[in-house]
């Protein structure tokens, strides 16, 4: 059998602890300071930018009101405007900075639909590049990633502190 060494990741896997029992990861993240630590790239008014932890694509970013909230219903229009808004400019920053050339943009709403943290709704940006599949995940059962969270993290929080 043949192995992949990716020494690198060892300290992402093992400082990444799952939340316990009803702990929102969101949440956690909106009360620190430390955004580079809890991977928070942009706070608008009302919505959090986080980089996924666990990305299936380089650049997957979450999209989350600040309010911890499940439902759509339970958004109020400025906060269903302002995420939709944040995802909007997201993808035009993802398209300028990584050149993605096209995206999948979902919500998760409950467990049985795969929602990982059911109680605070978020929406998943994931980047998407012309022959991005390749035969890694299929035989390999391994997906690669071609950025390291901290830089993804630098050059997206380093281009929002730009005007226009």
């Amino acid at each position: 059998m043949d192995q992949l060494w990716a020494p690198w990741r060892l300290a992402y896997v093992a400082k990444a602890a799952q939340p316990k029992g009803d702990e929102c990861f969101i949440c956690t993240a909106l009360a620190s300071t430390n955004d580079r630590d809890n991977l928070v790239a942009l706070r608008t008014s009302r919505s959090v930018v986080m980089l996924n932890r666990f990305p299936y694509n380089n650049g997957h970013l979450l999209i989350a009101p600040k309010a911890h909230k499940g439902r759509l219903e339970e958004l109020d229009q400025g906060e269903l405007l302002d995420g939709l808004e944040t995802v909007r400019h997201m993808v035009q920053l993802l398209e300028e900075l990584i050149r993605a050339e096209g995206f999948n943009i979902g919500l998760n709403l409950g467990k049985v639909a795969g929602a990982g943290l059911p109680g605070h709704l978020h929406w998943h940006i994931v980047p998407r590049w012309n022959g991005d599949t390749n035969f890694m995940p299929v035989l390999g059962d391994v997906k690669v990633i071609a950025q390291s969270l901290e830089a993804l993290w630098d050059i997206v929080t380093e281009r929002l502190k730009m005007p226009g």
